[in-house]
């Protein structure tokens, strides 16, 4: 079988586990900071109270808690993918070239597919529009244009085919339903991908081809039914009808079904919230156990580090809903305007800038260790057939990454909170001055989401208008900001820091050198793209293999990333007052904004006199 991977290398070889041994399989994607403890969880009657005071104070066991320890972020470790693999994900010409002249159909079917219909589209992002708009829907919403701006020419399929191929050379080959170009698989039938997963006594699947399937796999069907039909494979081929002959060939490929499934629990974790899921688990844990205790053995210690890894994931979810209970506890506009000499800001709970950003850039790297890389594909998956099932763990499918996007979204609000709130304009003045600051910091450290969200927060119109406080306000450093993340020509600007910083990573010696924490609303926006832009299957009705090596390649990058731990220490006031204090929503923004700076003319007159009604009443129905 000729390899399967356009990036031979990324993923080293994996030694099957050996019958003469007890201890626990080794993971391809595992490492020594992958323990998991269960920890006792507060009734939910007091969860946002413990929330608030017990998050930062060691309530988690080991790898349990989101906030205070290393997180299991050892989990993944894939490599990086190389320069000139992410030069061809963002190049603004790497579009899916034609199918034409490249793909093979299977023996059996002759006849050549023609052009698929991956016509080389990207899209691009408007540079038009006022800076406040750029950014405000940064959640991964775009507007009209943003999500239209694709390009599709035959120049940019052709210098993509020429890219990838070369003037037309390069070798074709099929294997039954499975066709490579250059030894490199670019389609196959579904049946014939799964097959290819299934492990043999002498065959193990390429490392690569594991992770880039199991990712992508769930586009055309449900995770529990690939794993029933890889279950069926695996067991179907060791029948003989020869009771001792098949336990004999039990015994010789358990080790490799067990590796299988151990690369598939800790690299996709969440796919078993699902008692289908954990129940066919706990079939081929008794299959295993009538040929090879010792494989056998293996499977239990892999089912408890999956237990223990979702019950972490319990609990993290908890932590984040009962902080979210907390946050909603909003200050009313005018009141809390009136007694903002007593509230506590940003600035008496942490003055130092360089501060603030390391606190950031922990919750940052906390938040991203709990989104399962399966969540990239699921937000664009085709709708689930067995979404009404309630299993054991089920949960929302893309729930942690929505927090994280929620946290964003969080960050935003409380910049802009913090800045509209100071009665006077030399304290405004001094706030924005400081979050540059921070923006600042965080650029310095790779944390490119906070850096980000920081922008967006002082680009809001609430903060915007306030011309008298930014009068006082040196904005050279800000201006500098954001021509970084500068929406126009698909966030170049971005994009090239975003490769110096993980160029910096791959040669790094310290934890702090390897921080690399992308805008991640623009990292789904580029998976989705990818997704949108390229068929998942060819005319002759293949899979189209090397657009999901295109996809694995962005989500494999992302999982490297979020696998550095974080080396600055932990300050708990900071933390909790980032993730916690209350802040307000655009309307409150907008009358803060009024009540500090008045309105210029009638029309914010107006919306100010519609704002203080509608706020007065509704704090008074409350």
């Amino acid at each position: 079988m000729p390899p399967t991977t356009p990036y031979a290398g990324k993923f080293g070889p994996c030694a099957p586990y050996t019958n003469g041994c007890a201890t626990q399989p080794h993971s391809p994607y595992r490492n020594a900071n992958t323990a998991c403890h269960h920890h006792h969880h507060p009734p939910a009657t007091t969860q946002a109270q413990a929330a608030k005071e017990n998050l930062y104070n060691n309530g988690y066991g080991d790898a349990e808690n989101p906030y205070d320890v290393p997180q299991p972020r050892g989990l993944y470790c894939t490599a990086p993918a190389t320069a000139a693999a992410r030069e061809h994900i963002y190049s603004s010409a790497s579009a899916c070239p034609s199918a034409e002249s490249r793909y093979c159909t299977s023996q059996p079917h002759p006849n050549h597919p023609g052009s698929a219909s991956c016509s080389g589209r990207l899209y691009r992002h408007s540079s038009t529009g006022s800076s406040s708009d750029r950014y405000r829907n940064a959640s991964g919403t775009s507007s009209g244009s943003d999500q239209s701006s694709y390009r599709n020419n035959a120049a940019v399929a052709a210098a993509a085919k020429e890219r990838h191929y070369g003037n037309g050379s390069g070798v074709t080959a099929s294997y039954g339903e499975m066709c490579y170009h250059d030894n490199s698989l670019v389609s196959g039938s579904l049946e014939a991908l799964i097959q290819h997963l299934v492990p043999t006594v002498d065959y193990y699947p390429d490392r690569s081809y594991v992770f880039t399937f199991l990712l992508s796999s769930r586009l055309f069907l449900h995770p529990f039914q690939l794993m029933t039909r890889v279950c069926h494979l695996c067991v179907e081929q060791q029948l003989s009808g020869d009771p001792l002959l098949d336990k004999i060939r039990i015994r010789e490929v358990a080790p490799k079904l067990v590796q299988l499934l151990t690369e598939w629990t800790e690299t996709f974790p969440y796919d078993f919230r699902d008692e289908l899921m954990m129940r066919c688990l706990k079939d081929m844990m008794h299959h295993v156990a009538r040929g090879d205790e010792y494989s056998w053995r293996a499977m239990q210690q892999m089912t408890q580090r999956l237990i223990k890894r979702l019950s972490a994931l319990g609990q993290y979810e908890e932590a984040v809903a009962a902080l979210v209970a907390v946050a909603t506890e909003r200050p009313a506009s005018l009141k809390s305007k009136q007694s903002s000499g007593q509230r506590c800001d940003v600035l008496s709970v942490c003055d130092d800038a360089f501060v603030l950003a390391q606190q950031l850039t922990h919750i940052e790297l906390d938040r991203l260790s709990f989104i399962g890389p399966e969540e990239f594909i699921q937000t664009f998956a085709m709708k689930d057939p067995l979404e009404n099932h309630k299993g054991f763990f089920r949960k929302r499918k893309t729930s942690n990454l929505e927090a994280y996007v929620n946290w964003f979204n969080r960050l935003s609000y409380l910049v802009a909170t913090e800045i509209c709130m100071p009665v006077k304009k030399k304290h405004r003045a001094r706030a924005v001055e400081f979050f540059i600051d921070v923006a600042q910091e965080c650029f310095n450290i790779g944390n490119f989401n906070s850096l980000m969200a920081i922008i967006t927060g002082m680009n809001m119109s609430p903060v915007s208008r306030l011309k008298k406080t930014w009068s006082r306000v040196n904005t050279e450093k800000f201006e500098i900001l954001e021509h970084q993340m500068d929406p126009s020509s698909n966030f170049s600007n971005y994009r090239t820091a975003l490769r110096g910083a993980t160029q910096r990573s791959e040669t790094a010696h310290s934890s702090q050198e390897k921080m690399v924490i992308p805008f991640f609303s623009l990292l789904i926006k580029d998976i989705y793209f990818l997704n949108e832009g390229c068929s998942s299957r060819l005319d002759n009705g293949h899979v189209n293999f090397e657009k999901l090596w295109d996809v694995a390649k962005l989500v494999s990058e992302f999982l490297v990333w979020r696998q550095v731990v974080c080396p600055f220490s932990r300050e708990r006031r900071i933390l909790q007052f980032l993730l916690s204090s209350p802040v307000f929503n655009e309307e409150e923004l907008h009358l803060a904004s009024y009540e500090s700076e008045g309105p210029e003319n009638n029309m914010e007159k107006d919306n100010r006199r519609s704002l203080r009604s509608s706020l007065l009443h509704r704090e008074n129905r409350s």
